[in-house]
Parts: structure tokens; C-alpha cells; sequence
């Protein structure tokens, strides 16, 4: 398939009073179309803050967003609109990204009233019906007000309302953190089947490295705003080369009282993203850093096929 995204040097900053937070910092990657890029990290590494420049929620400080070639990174108001059509996202928060003054059928349906796709009201009714149909959401809650449902149910909706443009591309930002383990399988699954039938695109961002596992087809791993390795899923779980992937896969629970995982602890504090120091910003919790981890910020290169890593000491420390 082709290339859908294709992102270079995207920065986004924030003025803070202590200067400039550098929230997302030189990202480059590319997504094919029909697949899936994981993004992970730990809380405030600039996953979110990415997924919302990518769709220009946010716009970018610097780089380029590539969509089937366009640069929309500088499109106007107009443009953005209409691009809204194809590109989409599905919230962290089931809840909070919902209007509670709103039945279900109204939320699903509001992008379809915005954007004026059919001339009547029973047209939109009934499209609202078949969407929530396609998400399995029973048409008994139309009537019903997002405080009255669970949290799958809710999600549910957010599914819904971002399909209902019929877009080509979906950032979902954690869609699944806040809901039990049972209802996280089957919103992931959901995912998945809307993705076979519709030959939808998806940037999925969480934190939780099983999950990512389950539905990426590459995954890019991010620290403090900066890309520290990106290599297909397999590749990831069975030879990570960076230090913090290293433990960040470490730190996946084994439901087994048998197996055993040998656990890797990063100490130190983590690095200001405010005006950040010359040098590799894991290099504080790194425990391979050497006198060049200072002073200099480790190139992003191909380190094995397909696979790309930020370090000045991969080589070393993985004996390749």
C-alpha cells in the first residue's frame, strides 16, 4: 500500500515562563496506508501533543505534515475543514470529550449536521443508527445522555463519532486507558474490524506496551518530545536497542509465577523539556551515558533494517 503520512521535522513548542517547553522536537516517520504506528512513552513525552498537531488541532511550530503528499501543515481554515473529513481522533477520555447535554444520536450525529452531508433530518437519523450498529452500541441508548452509560459504551461513541465523516485516517489517543481490561479487548478488537473493512489508518498512542503490541504495525517509542527508536512491532519486543526501550519493555507484568523477567530500573530525574541542555535527554537516567551523551544530541539513524534508533552508544552497548 502507499504512503499516507509522512511527517519531517515536526517541532511544536510552548511559551512557558521559563522559556520555551519543547513538547514535540524533530519527529520524522511515515505511515503507510491501512496500517497502524504505535506511539509510546511515559506521561508528558509529547504523544498527545503529536497525534494533535498531526490533524492540525494544534498547529505545528516548525516541519511538515505530509497527507498523500499535501503539506497541511500550513493549511488555511478552509482547508483544515475540509480535511477534517479524512482525518480524525478518538479521545483519551470516554467522558470529559463528550457534551453531556447531548444524547447519544446527537453526538454521533453532529458532525454529519456540521458538515451538511444529507438534506434531511431522517436521513441523518438514520445514519446515526447504522453507525451505532457498526461500533455495537445497542439503538436503545439513542435517547440516552453519555452520564447514563459505562465507560465502553462511551468510547463507543467517540468510535462513532469519528467514523462518521467515513475518514481515512484516526489518531487515537489512548481510547482505551480508562476502561477495565474486559472492555479493553473489546474496544481494541472493534478497532481492529473497523480497520479490515474500511481500510482505515490509524496513529495509536498509549503507554501501555501490551497493548500496542496487539494492533501496531510499527511503533515509534518517544522520550521528553524526541524520537528514540522506531522499528516494526515484532522487532521491538524481540531486540530493543535503546536503553529506554529496554526498560520501558522491562516493565511489562508476566502473568506467570514461573516466568521471570530480568527488570531494568532507570534512576536519575528526568530532563527538563523547558530550553533543554545540549546532549542526549535520557542521558541523566542512562546507565551506559558517556562524555558525548553531554555535550552532543545522538543522530537518528538506521541502525539494523527498518530499524532506527537515537543513541551515541547503541552499537556498543548491544555488541553489534
Amino acid at each position: 500500500m502507499g504512503e499516507m503520512i509522512r511527517v519531517r521535522h515536526l517541532k511544536k513548542y510552548f511559551d512557558t515562563p521559563a522559556g520555551k517547553l519543547h513538547a514535540v522536537d524533530d519527529v520524522n516517520f511515515t505511515i503507510n496506508e491501512g496500517e497502524t504506528l504505535g506511539v509510546v512513552g511515559e506521561s508528558g513525552c509529547g504523544k498527545s501533543t503529536l497525534g494533535r498537531v498531526l490533524i492540525r488541532l494544534l498547529d505545528p511550530t516548525d516541519g511538515e505534515v505530509l497527507y498523500k503528499g499535501q503539506d497541511i501543515s500550513k493549511s488555511t481554515r478552509k482547508e483544515s475543514r475540509d480535511l477534517r473529513r479524512d482525518m480524525q481522533i478518538i479521545f483519551q477520555d470516554p467522558f470529559s470529550s463528550l457534551n453531556p447535554r447531548m444524547t447519544v444520536s446527537q453526538l454521533i450525529g453532529d458532525p454529519l449536521k456540521a458538515y451538511r452531508i444529507y438534506k434531511t433530518k431522517n436521513e441523518r437519523t438514520e445514519r446515526t443508527l447504522e453507525l451505532m450498529d457498526t461500533v455495537g452500541l445497542a439503538r436503545r441508548f439513542a435517547d440516552s445522555y453519555p452520564h447514563e452509560l459505562d465507560g465502553g459504551r462511551r468510547q463507543r461513541i467517540g468510535i462513532a463519532r469519528a467514523l462518521s465523516l467515513n475518514p481515512r485516517f484516526i489518531v487515537c489517543d489512548e481510547p482505551v486507558s480508562a476502561l477495565d481490561v474486559s472492555i479493553q479487548a473489546q474496544v481494541l478488537n472493534l478497532l481492529q474490524d473497523l480497520q479490515e473493512a474500511q481500510g482505515l489508518t490509524y496513529m495509536f498512542i498509549t503507554h501501555d506496551l501490551s497493548v500496542v503490541k496487539h494492533i501496531s504495525n510499527d511503533i515509534l517509542v518517544m522520550y521528553t518530545g524526541t524520537m528514540v527508536e522506531k522499528c516494526s512491532s515484532d522487532d521491538l519486543f524481540e531486540l530493543p536497542l535503546h536503553p529506554y526501550t529496554k526498560g520501558l519493555l522491562s516493565a511489562i507484568p508476566i502473568p506467570s509465577l514461573e516466568q521471570k523477567r530480568t527488570r531494568v530500573v532507570m534512576r536519575g530525574e528526568i530532563s527538563s523539556p523547558i530550553e533543554p541542555k545540549p546532549g542526549c535527554r535520557f542521558m541523566p537516567r542512562c546507565p551506559y551515558a558517556t562524555e558525548i551523551c553531554r555535550t552532543q544530541f545522538p543522530q537518528y539513524e538506521e541502525i539494523l533494517p527498518n530499524h532506527f534508533v537515537s543513541c551515541h552508544n547503541v552499537r556498543e552497548i548491544n555488541k553489534l
